[in-house]
């Protein structure tokens, strides 16, 4: 398997023209696979082994599912150059996304999000977790860069957030409707969280004590929320991110505007969600078959 290994980085290098920063990624993949097969004939994996593999990469690794995807793409593109050398077969072609569910991240249904987005109104702190929740999940945003907002980089009049993303890279999303008739609204009662102890004038989202709030903040808030809706699903400030991708998905937008939405630097990233996508288009369709036997 090692030599194999090396003339497929070759070929990647010479036939494909890639990188070396992209080399070095599939380089460090296929290091990590060989050595988890290294005792095996290349020839004699099966693809129930490619799915224990996957499996040791979340359990074992605690790699994240875009790592995992990331493995995946590295592994059948191996696979696709060994069939093309007849030197085996693909093994990979039929890991189809219903097999991978388990890796992929938890969205939650359009339905879902509706109810979550559903709070009463009756208080200043009301109004900016409403504002929280439309924007993070409207805009995609990460959690880290939700409660990094500034005032200054809310543009009401153009209808767009200049987000300071991973890396320090910057970039301007577009301002959802709803996201901008409750963020409206918290501005108008942010004053009375800016009274409180000395508030922060500068960060967008305050505390109750006036101060800028935190990722542990938002998450004990979205934790309440969920417990008080019934949502039972493992959610997290990130899911809502997933969830916007997968919609987005959904309802025809392209994927590389979604990569750039997200801030994305590699698109092999945003693919994971068309995966969730088909997922649930299999799911549904499951539902369906399963309600027509009972008739």
């Amino acid at each position: 398997m090692r030599d194999n290994i090396d003339d497929y980085i070759d070929y990647l290098l010479l036939e494909k023209g890639l990188s070396n920063n992209t080399k070095e990624s599939y380089q460090f993949d296929l290091e990590d696979f060989y050595n988890h097969f290294k005792d095996y004939e290349i020839t004699n994996l099966k693809e129930k082994d490619i799915i224990n593999y996957l499996e040791y990469l979340k359990g074992k690794k605690k790699l994240s599912s875009r790592s995992i995807e990331r493995h995946l793409t590295t592994i059948r593109g191996f696979f696709k150059y060994l069939a093309k050398m007849e030197i085996t077969h693909d093994i990979t072609k039929n890991i189809d996304n219903l097999k991978l569910g388990k890796f992929l991240p938890e969205t939650l249904t359009e339905d879902e999000v509706n109810k979550l987005m559903d709070i009463k109104l009756d208080s200043p702190f009301a109004y900016r977790t409403k504002a929280m929740l439309e924007l993070m999940y409207g805009s995609g945003l990460r959690v880290s860069e939700l409660v990094n907002l500034s005032i200054n980089d809310i543009d009401l009049y153009n209808n767009t957030i200049l987000i300071n993303g991973k890396g320090s890279k910057e970039r301007i999303v577009p301002l959802g409707d709803y996201a901008k008739e409750y963020l409206n609204l918290y501005l108008q009662n942010r004053s009375y969280l800016l009274k409180r102890k000395n508030g922060n004038p500068d960060k967008l989202f305050l505390n109750n004590h006036g101060k800028p709030i935190t990722r542990n903040g938002f998450n004990f808030l979205l934790n309440n929320i969920l417990k008080e809706k019934g949502i039972k699903k493992n959610v997290t400030p990130h899911t809502l991110r997933h969830s916007f991708a997968t919609h987005m998905l959904d309802n025809g937008a392209d994927l590389k505007v979604i990569q750039e939405l997200l801030g994305h630097s590699d698109i092999v990233t945003t693919r994971i969600y068309t995966h969730v996508a088909k997922k649930q288009i299999h799911d549904s369709y499951d539902k369906y078959e399963m309600r027509g036997e009972d008739k």
